[in-house]
């Protein structure tokens, strides 16, 4: 096969002479089209051709060998939130396709667009059991966007062109492509590439209708109590400015679920907080207390309203946003806004009053300091000789100054280091917040620091869900990806522990967990590590990660039995949380 340095072309039909190529060259030379410069991914049988032709796009395509497609599809979700572009895997099929699935529902609950091509067996074979065939469309239809089998290469230029248009477009998502290993290998008549930008049955965005944004502007012009409540849709919607001119000119207090964090600086002085089950206090008591609830881009996740029956019931609501089919799933609105809210949200800001809420903002403001006294204050300054997670992330928001990106893992370190870090911009808070995917954060943040390059990458991971992904150390070593990993090691896994001390009577049932030495384990994968145990050393440990110019693995050692607080039982309201 003949190298092909640059694309082979991409106008209209008929305006060109075609060319004839393989299957395998149109799915390269489609990622060309669309700017990909990035594939996860890792080789087998089925998709054998494919890797084949990208011997010759080396040049032009950067390719990751993971060490499980489950850490090439986190990789990939962590390049496209850092990135703001679509993140792109490479499987084979069978084991290779089926090793996606936790990934795509990660990504589909949290809105990532990602686009999956996985290599299928033989089209004559579909059906007949053969070696690593497996119904891969029907076992990934519940976890994608769309997914579609190719069984003819001439199929493949508009098929890819979909599926990148349906991944980025509207409310984001996962999209899998699945092609038979004769359609890689066929040659077929190419002539060119063009991008999608329409599908009869397919609306990305819902038509903005102005009567709500009127209703809404009313609503909010007569309120009292006024709150504002975001989530990643103001990320996804590239509306951060937007949304900031919104609650500027409001005055209203903001508070953001875990997905929506750094969408509003953390210092920004109506930033009140985190929402939810370990969210901060005000925020949370609050919900129950406005008058007039707008909610933005956010989905109302049970992990939010805690007990629906008793969520907000005196609040008008307004919703804002992408998707339909989340107004009225959870909450029950007042006045839906559907649209992007890029494109809503100047819209309400022009129909609204400026004003302030000064005895409101007040009322946040008071139980932020009873959160600090009874809370955050022995967290971040502890007495005791045991080191606690927020301390931590405390002495590590002093060094990056709230310039890095975060990525964490899931457990008792992801809530404390989204209670607690600071951002000054947008896309640097990297978490699996709707499935809650343990072994999510070490291959997140590779694919975050090629998503984001030049950005200081962090992953913080407990010692439980390290070991789930720890083998793409290998892929750090290999590539040389200079991401700072942060072991919390508090030898258990902390969020079941912590429930199964508060609502078990302390029947700790298979959450102590052994670990092996990790720092040795990391020097096994020429990675500098070292292990800190005493407060003393702390500080200085975390600069010496930070000051490195490669990847770098501190353990540190924390509380057993720490707990984090304020949280809301499972069952209980927003308004019963608990500061210890």
């Amino acid at each position: 096969m003949s190298t092909i340095a640059e694309p082979i072309g991409s106008k209209a039909a008929g305006t060109e002479k075609t060319t004839t190529i393989s299957g395998s060259v149109a799915v390269l030379e489609a990622f060309l089209a669309e700017g990909v410069d990035t594939i996860f991914g890792y080789p087998g049988g089925a998709i054998m051709p494919i890797y084949d032709a990208l011997y010759d796009y080396n040049d032009k395509l950067k390719h990751i060998l993971v060490r499980h497609e489950q850490g090439g599809i986190h990789a990939a979700q962590g390049y496209a939130r850092t990135s703001g572009r679509t993140g792109v895997v490479f499987a084979t099929s069978g084991p290779g396709a089926t090793n996606l699935v936790t990934g795509l529902a990660d990504a589909m609950i949290d809105s990532n667009p990602i686009v999956c091509v996985t290599g299928q067996v033989f089209a004559h074979l579909l059906g007949t059991d053969a070696f690593q065939e497996t119904d891969v469309i029907n076992i990934t239809t519940p976890v994608t966007k769309w997914n579609y089998q190719v069984t003819d290469a001439s199929e493949i230029p508009h098929v890819l062109a979909k599926a990148f248009y349906i991944a980025s477009s509207g409310r984001p998502g996962p999209v899998l492509i699945d092609i038979t290993k004769n359609a890689q290998l066929q040659l077929f008549e190419y002539s060119g590439y063009q991008k999608c930008n329409h599908i009869r049955s397919y609306r990305p965005k819902p038509n903005i209708r102005t009567e709500y944004i009127e209703q809404a502007a009313a609503w909010i012009n007569q309120a009292q109590r006024p709150f504002v409540l975001f989530g990643q849709g103001v990320i996804l919607g590239k509306a951060e400015q937007e949304f900031k001119a919104f609650i500027e000119k409001s005055g209203i207090p903001a508070a953001w679920t875990i997905m929506g964090l750094s969408a509003l600086p953390t210092d920004h002085p109506l930033n009140v907080g985190m929402l939810g089950m370990h969210g901060n206090y005000g925020p949370n008591v609050l919900t129950n207390e406005c008058d007039v609830l707008i909610a933005v881009g956010m989905r109302f996740d049970d992990r939010v309203t805690g007990r629906l029956d008793k969520y907000a019931r005196q609040a008008k609501v307004i919703h804002l946003d992408i998707d339909p089919a989340e107004i009225d799933k959870n909450v029950k609105t007042t006045v839906p806004v559907w649209g992007d809210c890029k494109e809503t949200l100047p819209l309400l800001t022009a129909a609204i009053n400026q004003k302030v809420y000064p005895q409101w903002l007040d009322k946040f403001n008071d139980y932020r300091r009873q959160e600090e006294e009874q809370c955050i204050v022995p967290e971040m300054n502890p007495t005791s000789e045991v080191m606690t997670m927020a301390e931590v992330i405390h002495a590590l928001n002093d060094l990056t100054n709230g310039d890095a990106v975060i990525v964490t893992d899931v457990g008792q370190h992801q809530m404390v280091a989204c209670r607690y870090a600071k951002f000054t911009q947008s896309q640097s808070n990297v978490t699996s917040g709707g499935l809650g995917t343990m072994g999510f954060g070490l291959p997140a943040a590779i694919g975050a620091k090629y998503g984001a390059p030049d950005r200081e990458v962090i992953a913080i991971i407990g010692d439980g869900g390290i070991q789930m992904t720890i083998q793409e150390l290998g892929t750090i070593m290999q590539f040389g990806v200079a991401v700072k990993i942060i072991v919390l090691n508090n030898q258990f896994l902390g969020m079941v522990r912590q429930w199964q001390q508060l609502f078990h009577d302390k029947r700790y049932s298979f959450v102590n967990i052994t670990s092996p030495d990790f720092v040795a384990v990391a020097k096994g994968y020429h990675i500098d590590a070292q292990k800190v145990e005493h407060r003393e050393q702390l500080r200085a440990a975390l600069k010496t990660m930070i000051d490195s110019k490669e990847s770098y693995l501190l353990e540190i050692m924390v509380g057993k039995e720490n707990n984090v607080f304020p949280m809301v039982p499972q069952g209980c309201s927003v308004a019963e949380i608990r500061l210890k």
